[in-house]
């Protein structure tokens, strides 16, 4: 029997994880192995420079940084499994959680398993992530590869012009590639859209390719009524199509909004089942930043410790 286990591998993981061993909980955690198809360390370890995670004036790649964390969290007493949990089950306390054939239990259960981005699956999109292509313009746009270049977003929701919004900060001109004649954001983030001289939208069209040499030099565009193509010269194209908490292995026993995103009560991480607490992008779908993913993670331990200590 654990008193407290935690699933996920990311910066609120393991934030949780360093802050309920240095409380003596003797914490589990299961990092997963390729879970959602990324390495244990979670959406960090596929970017390859960070500029705004406080302490680290010269920048710190994503894995360098997981790995820090992960060492921290080593050295306080946590144990790490590289497993991936199939299932949980919260219905009554001890927890259980399966992994392979395995089962465990435990008193207490942090979530942080994170969302994962929306992939297009574009010609020559493996071959230019992270090389050009991302998925989140506040983590990456103010790279040096991309100050001063003409860059793409695509989508057409609040997100989407956000990003781009955010992006006229560092780019020449910023292209908004949109499906449809009219975009779905709200009236006044499409007003900033419009009145932004540095946005250009780009109407009826969807990428087809990334293309390029070492790094990414252009994204082909198609337009969806004429088929016709056109090639736009860019060194960044960022997705702004959404993300997908990873939730599946709850199997519906957490109360979730309509987009999978984990429900907490408002200014903490309690889930509707007490003792169960969520943290980072799995219950965030609004900031998605490393560092308050790592805030929550810290609110997650402390709430789960007092929790544990009011038995």
């Amino acid at each position: 029997m654990e008193k407290i286990i935690i699933i996920g591998s990311g910066p609120a993981a393991h934030t949780a994880a360093i802050y309920t061993a240095r409380a003596n909980l003797k914490p589990l955690m299961f990092e997963g192995f390729m879970a959602a198809g990324i390495a244990a360390g979670g959406q960090l370890t596929t970017t390859t420079e960070i500029e705004n995670f406080p302490g680290f004036p010269q920048a710190v790649s994503g894995p360098e940084l997981m790995m820090r964390m992960r060492e921290q969290s080593l050295r306080y007493g946590t144990r790490i499994e590289t497993k991936t949990v199939d299932a949980v089950d919260v219905s009554s306390r001890p927890f259980k959680i399966k992994t392979g054939k395995e089962i465990f239990e435990c008193e207490a259960l942090i979530i942080a398993t994170g969302a994962t981005a929306r992939r297009m699956s574009l010609k020559g999109e493996s071959e230019y992530w992270q090389k050009g292509i991302s998925a989140c313009a506040v983590c990456d746009g103010a790279l040096p590869m991309f100050r001063n270049q003409a860059l793409a977003v695509i989508g057409g929701g609040d997100s989407a012009v956000e990003e781009a919004t955010f992006l006229t900060k560092f780019a020449s001109r910023v292209y908004l590639v949109h499906r449809r004649d009219q975009l779905r954001a709200s009236k006044s983030m499409q007003k900033r859209a419009f009145s932004n001289p540095k946005i250009e939208i780009i109407w009826d069209h969807v990428p087809v390719e990334a293309i390029g040499e070492k790094f990414l030099t252009g994204v082909r565009v198609q337009h969806v009524k004429t088929n016709e193509l056109r090639t736009l010269e860019v060194k960044g194209l960022f997705y702004a199509v959404g993300h997908l908490p990873n939730t599946s292995f709850l199997n519906g026993q957490l109360l979730c909004d309509e987009t999978g995103y984990i429900k907490t009560i408002p200014g903490t991480t309690q889930t509707n089942i007490k003792g169960v607490f969520a943290c980072g992008d799995v219950q965030d779908k609004v900031y998605r930043q490393a560092i308050t993913a790592a805030g929550s993670g810290c609110m997650a331990a402390l709430e789960a410790e007092r929790f544990l200590e009011g038995e």
